[in-house]
């Protein structure tokens, strides 16, 4: 019989995605939060279970187990040191003064704090919904809460540990995440379940697509502020998808480790059109 654990890894895919890197002791606590010289990395952490009764004891050792078992899959899929510490709650990092990426809400209070404290307009959700339902997340109670926020919440699944999935599922995302920063109502919400694979992966694409920036300097810019490992070779290979012409051409991957690391201006507009062409498929 599978194990849970198991059954994690047998379901995700590999692929170099990241979870939760722990906050860096340099930084400093103000009000629940830890900023840092470069960024903001904010927690909304959740009452803890402990010291309640001995009623909670099983609930409280089976969210445990189930946290120690996503980061074993982790580490044993990814082989990096990064961590998704659950019971610490929704955490995020400002990237740019309209773009948020972070973990995944956990209840509709999540909601009205980033609504009330970071004038979200726009949730973009990349989680499939077997990840919410591995977390215990009640998703109709945090989609009920943006609607009562005024917040539109929208959902482009990718899987998990998976960069095939990422490259195909990144032209759709991204053409979600340029919408909803062009309608310039509010900051945009990114986030898979730990906000340090997709999420980022995302925000990471619009940033070469759409802000003048080649993959690296976007790449570095977002992870010296929100320390994680998306998958970079993903946003590579989506970039060729997009601007491949000829099914003849070399098959991305066969092409060198820094291609289309860099493209050229007439290559941007191609993909921007591209991307701005899938809004509302």
């Amino acid at each position: 019989m599978k194990t849970e654990a198991s059954t994690l890894l047998h379901t995700y895919a590999v692929s170099p995605t990241a979870l939760l890197l722990p906050y860096p002791k340099s930084c400093n606590m103000v009000y629940g939060s830890r900023i840092s010289t470069s960024s903001k990395m904010h927690k909304v952490v959740c009452q803890s279970a402990a010291g309640r009764g001995g009623e909670t004891t099983n609930k409280t050792t089976s969210s445990s187990n189930r946290v120690d078992e996503y980061n074993t899959a982790m580490k044993r899929l990814m082989r990096n040191p990064y961590e998704y510490h659950h019971d610490l709650g929704m955490n995020y990092t400002l990237i740019s003064e309209n773009l948020i990426v972070g973990s995944q809400p956990q209840k509709a209070e999540d909601i009205d704090h980033l609504k009330e404290e970071e004038n979200v307009a726009y949730i973009l959700n990349l989680q499939q919904d077997k990840d919410i339902e591995y977390w215990g997340i009640y998703l109709p109670a945090v989609v009920n809460r943006c609607q009562r926020n005024g917040i539109r919440h929208m959902r482009r699944p990718a899987k998990d540990f998976d960069g095939n999935s990422l490259r195909v599922g990144l032209p759709k995302a991204v053409s979600s995440l340029e919408w909803a920063i062009s309608e310039g109502k509010g900051r945009v919400y990114v986030h898979c379940t730990a906000g340090l694979g997709r999420a980022p992966a995302v925000a990471i694409a619009y940033m070469f697509w759409f802000c003048d920036m080649d993959l690296n300097t976007a790449y570095n810019l977002l992870t010296s502020k929100r320390p994680c490992g998306p998958n970079k070779r993903a946003v590579q290979g989506a970039t060729y998808d997009l601007v491949k012409d000829n099914p003849w051409e070399e098959p991305f991957e066969i092409l060198s480790k820094n291609a289309f690391e860099d493209i050229a201006d007439w290559e941007r507009k191609k993909v921007q059109d591209c991307v701005r062409s899938l809004r509302g498929t």
